[in-house]
């Protein structure tokens, strides 16, 4: 089978990721969690998962049913690494929801004209209106993470956007926005694990991208951006909420708890949507590189 980018990413893994990234993923078992610093060593048992996730869909949809009968408007972003599960979680967000109301905003590079523009006027064009629900399938943080790294924006870009986010964000929420920021954090012997995977799978090849490729020796670099992110955009009126998302059913499942949970929506019902594992889900002082 052909390989995309030539393989590079299995390449990747055989001669230049570090030896404990490689010896976590040739000692694994297919359910095993691989970052030790991890709070539970297997992922969450699939009946339970199954369970708990459609007691929160159900919630979900009751959600949508109050946004459209009254107005609200809900806006939620999701950024992370890639593979981190992002498109997943959304996934699992919008399953049974309206899709007319229920929309994914995933922005490709800007365009010369949008080049020329003000930073986050592509990403208002796609604020929700009254009674939808937007799912930010990355966001404006490109900024402040991989146009960074990759040298897509100039250090006084970047300063000037950090400049602006907490009162572009702060303008949202004022004008009544519920606007809920997720990072998704993934150790790195995951992502190369999940990146593998999708390079010998025809049906998720499409997934990655060269940036995906490049990113690989970058992890540090990356590193260091979204440390600088988080600290710098993390505001009273537009906090962050860092979900560590090493075990896919566990994040699923606690995004949309935490959703759930900060949104007074009506015929709630409390014991369905439970409480975010703390372990899980948390401030970005829960975030560990």
């Amino acid at each position: 089978m052909e390989l995309p980018f030539d393989g590079a990413i299995s390449s990747f893994y055989e001669t230049h990721a570090p030896r404990e990234v490689r010896e976590a993923i040739g000692r694994a078992d297919p359910g095993d969690v691989l970052d030790p610093g991890f709070p539970y060593s297997e992922r969450m048992a699939r009946k339970a998962y199954e369970r708990d996730l459609e007691r929160l869909q159900i919630e979900l949809v009751k959600l949508q049913h109050w946004a459209r009968s009254t107005g609200a408007r809900i806006a939620i972003v999701f950024e992370g690494r890639d593979a981190a599960g992002k498109g997943g979680t959304i996934k699992r967000f919008r399953e049974h929801l309206n899709p007319r109301a229920a929309r994914v905003v995933a922005l490709p590079k800007p365009s010369d004209k949008e080049a020329t523009q003000w930073y986050f006027q592509r990403y208002i064009d796609h604020l929700p209106a009254g009674g939808e629900i937007v799912f930010y399938d990355r966001s404006w943080y490109n900024r402040g993470v991989i146009e960074h790294v990759f040298g897509f924006c100039t250090p006084e870009q970047r300063a000037y956007f950090f400049d602006q986010v907490p009162d572009f964000e702060r303008m949202l929420v004022g004008e009544g926005i519920h606007l809920i920021k997720f990072w998704l954090n993934v150790g790195r012997a995951e992502q190369l694990r999940r990146f593998l995977a999708r390079e010998r799978n025809p049906l998720k090849q499409w997934k990655l991208s060269r940036i995906d490729v490049e990113g690989l020796a970058k992890w540090s670099a990356y590193t260091d951006a979204i440390a600088e992110t988080l600290d710098r955009s993390h505001t009273d009126a537009a906090p962050w909420t860092v979900v560590r998302s090493d075990d896919k059913r566990r994040a699923r499942v606690a995004a949309i708890r935490h959703v759930l949970s900060r949104i007074d929506y009506g015929r709630k019902d409390a014991r369905a949507v439970g409480t975010p594992d703390p372990a899980i889900v948390g401030g970005p002082d829960i975030w560990n590189g």
